[in-house]
């Protein structure tokens, strides 16, 4: 059981905001917090992530469209416009130096991509903007975006519902290239550790406030 060091958030995504919304609070008792909206035409939902009972800069971000967003379309982002139910797609890490952590990656052979300032609204109208990482597609999302949040309080940090983080890793049917682009990055135990196994999948475990142990 492991948690990683550096991680900063861990994205479930569906087509239905409010839909991965109840079906977190069925699967947890535990109902997400609106966080806001996006230019890219998504909104999300956020819960704070605990470790051992304490508080930590972790959280766990429920994306999906915006409701209120112009046009049908569903957006690209987190491959949103091809799922059929929440599905744990990808997380996100904060390290000290990003554009550092970039240039170390790409002369170790592995490219995260160019650091881009984004931004989202939250509900009572603030305006919280970070850099990220965006890679090209198509996207290894076994790898980890990098963030940084900047004057920005960090979310998980914040005055959201919680819940207690057991431990989150990575399945690879053949880990040698994930643990190969982790390596260039250069963050030891800041990433989620990989093991071998059956079928390639994040795997997520949370303990709800009656004790019960759930697997995402």
């Amino acid at each position: 059981m492991s948690v990683p060091t550096l991680l900063d958030h861990i994205v479930i995504a569906g087509p239905d905001l409010a839909e991965t919304v109840d079906w977190f609070r069925e699967l947890t008792g535990v109902t997400a917090a609106p966080g806001g909206t996006h230019p890219s035409g998504t909104a999300n939902a956020l819960v704070a992530l605990t470790v051992g009972g304490q508080p930590r800069p972790h959280y766990l971000e429920l994306i999906g469209p915006d409701p209120e967003r112009e046009g049908e379309e569903l957006p690209k982002t987190f491959s949103i416009n091809r799922l059929k139910k929440p599905t744990l797609i990808t997380y996100a890490v904060h390290p000290e130096g990003i554009d550092q952590v970039v240039e170390h990656a790409r002369a170790e052979g592995f490219d995260p991509g160019d650091v881009e300032k984004l931004s989202r609204s939250t509900p009572d109208g603030t305006q919280l903007q970070w850099r990220l990482t965006q890679a090209q597609a198509p996207r290894n999302y076994a790898v980890p975006f990098l963030i940084d949040w900047g004057t920005t309080t960090q979310p998980g940090l914040g005055d959201l519902p919680a819940i207690e983080l057991v431990s989150f890793e990575r399945i690879e049917v053949n880990p040698a290239p994930q643990q190969k682009a982790l390596d260039a990055l250069g963050l030891g135990d800041g990433v989620a550790e990989i093991h071998e196994g059956r079928g390639s999948r994040f795997v997520l475990r949370l303990r709800t406030e009656d004790g019960r142990e759930i697997e995402i």
